[in-house]
């Protein structure tokens, strides 16, 4: 069996912000010989994620308006118990639970096997430092 592990590594200028990595990925997955398996892609922080939807404009700034309603951006203690440790992202931990930690994608034929318009995206919920996403690879 063959393996590959790579990591990609952000500083989202923003707050929240969404990253298409697909092209990373695949280059990846040409790197690694793998013609059949399969491809693991996570956010390795928690506060951001990594996630499959379409790459149109119009539905990451839904995606945006949707996640800073259920989970505002409030950096006082008062809305979020873990802001009483000193942090300000109470929030972007909300945000990462819900679009995700990580995307398994089969590879077929020794590339992506993605569905009409799917492409994988890192979702930043806590920008403006460094961060990472792990890529592992796996199959024959």
């Amino acid at each position: 069996m063959k393996s590959l592990r790579r990591t990609l590594s952000f500083r989202v200028p923003e707050r929240m912000g969404f990253v298409n990595i697909t092209p990373e990925v695949e280059a990846a997955v040409a790197e690694s010989g793998v013609a059949e398996g399969l491809c693991l892609v996570n956010a390795m922080h928690i506060t951001a994620s990594v996630f499959i939807n379409d790459d149109e404009p119009g539905l990451h700034e839904d995606y945006k308006r949707w996640l800073e309603q259920l989970a505002p951006f409030d950096a006082s203690p008062e809305r979020y118990h873990h802001n009483r440790t000193g942090e300000d992202n109470g929030d972007a931990h909300h945000k990462r639970q819900i679009m995700g930690r990580e995307v398994v994608v089969a590879i077929t034929g020794g590339s992506l096997d993605f569905g009409p318009w799917e492409q994988i995206f890192y979702g930043e919920f806590d920008g403006r430092r460094d961060k990472r996403v792990l890529i592992k690879i796996i199959g024959e």
